[in-house]
């Protein structure tokens, strides 16, 4: 069976151009979308938000909070002298990072680098995501009430810069998947978490127009390369996309979720029985390890295969967090080989 290819975001080549000059000519008849590798400050995801957020007027940082954030950072609060109901961020600068990298999407298409019926695919990350891993946790309400309009704006910016037809935004449900997991020790007591999961997932869905493609990547976290805890095995991913395909009321293209590189066995892929998902989406798997190769990727995709033959094949999340160029094109080698491209040596 031939295979699509899904490329989760982040991808650690040092410039747009080269994300989509190496990617295009390996992969491109095997991708639907492509992003543009994220490079620069947003290698490290959501890290390139917490200056936006220290530099807002109505944040300082909580001189009462222990310790730091679990990514490093120094919690934030609400400033003494902000009112709570005035809070507003600036541009928060996806859009206009989008911008710049669809010049340079359309410039490689226009070469022959990339097919010309691929879309640009945008990620994003949940507000919920970023104020929780910024903020002490009594303001996260408030603070992610207003950042979440700053990123509404920034998805309508994306809509009105560049054509739906060439358009795919992502979400990455990332700190929510986790919680979901229920494994965590650092979650947030949220009374009723799947309603309050439904709510934002529905508002986040509605925003984008009918005719961009909406995708998900569910994520069990990549802070230093690793997971923050393991999936047992994909029970809590098909939940999660279960309520994602019920709350979105809209067409959803695909489906990410991760793949440990432990798990060739059956059992891990067994929940895929239940997924729910509509028959315009497609479901990713993020199961191509850099550790153990093309062999390690057949033995997942064999194993997956016999719970759920119609898949694509992915890493479990971004590839920035390699540390030179030519792991990240070994990576990319190893999804082309897997998927039967001819591969140089």
């Amino acid at each position: 069976m031939s295979r699509d290819v899904h490329l989760v975001g982040s991808i650690g080549l040092d410039t747009v151009a080269e994300v989509f000059s190496t990617v295009g000519p390996l992969l491109g008849g095997h991708l639907g979308r492509v992003p543009d590798g994220e490079p620069g400050g947003r290698r490290m995801w959501i890290g390139w938000q917490y200056p936006l957020l220290r530099a807002s007027p109505f944040l300082e940082v909580d001189a009462d909070a222990a310790g730091r954030t679990k990514n490093g950072f120094l919690p934030l609060t609400i400033a003494h002298d902000a009112r709570p109901d005035g809070i507003s961020f600036p541009e928060l600068g996806y859009a206009r990072e989008a911008r710049a990298s669809y010049l340079d999407f359309a410039a490689a298409r226009e070469a022959g680098l990339l097919p010309r019926d691929i879309r640009f695919q945008v990620c994003l990350p949940t507000p919920f995501s970023v104020v929780l891993a910024a903020c002490t946790r009594p303001v996260v309400p408030t603070v992610e009430a207003a950042y979440a309009r700053a990123m509404m704006r920034e998805v309508r910016l994306l809509c009105e810069a560049i054509p739906h037809r060439d358009l795919c935004i992502q979400w990455d449900i990332c700190t929510e998947m986790t919680i979901f997991d229920g494994r965590v020790g650092w979650a947030p007591e949220i009374a009723d978490f799947a309603a309050f999961l439904r709510e934002r997932l529905a508002r986040q869905a509605t925003a984008i127009p009918a005719d961009v493609e909406l995708g998900y990547h569910l994520c069990y976290g990549d802070l230093d390369a690793r997971h923050s805890i393991e999936p047992l095995d994909t029970a809590k991913l098909v939940a999660m996309a279960n309520l994602i395909a019920g709350a979105a009321g809209r067409a959803i293209a695909y489906i990410h979720m991760p793949v440990p590189i432990a798990r060739d066995d059956a059992a891990y892929f067994a929940p895929l029985a239940d997924l729910r998902l509509g028959s315009e989406t497609q479901l990713f798997l993020g199961l191509v390890h850099a550790a153990d190769g093309v062999a390690g990727t057949v033995r997942r995709i064999e194993a997956a295969a016999s719970i759920r033959p119609d898949f694509g094949i992915a890493s479990e999340c971004g590839i920035s967090r390699v540390k030179t160029p030519d792991t990240v094109r070994e990576i990319l080698r190893i999804h082309a080989a897997a998927v039967g491209e001819p591969v140089a040596a």
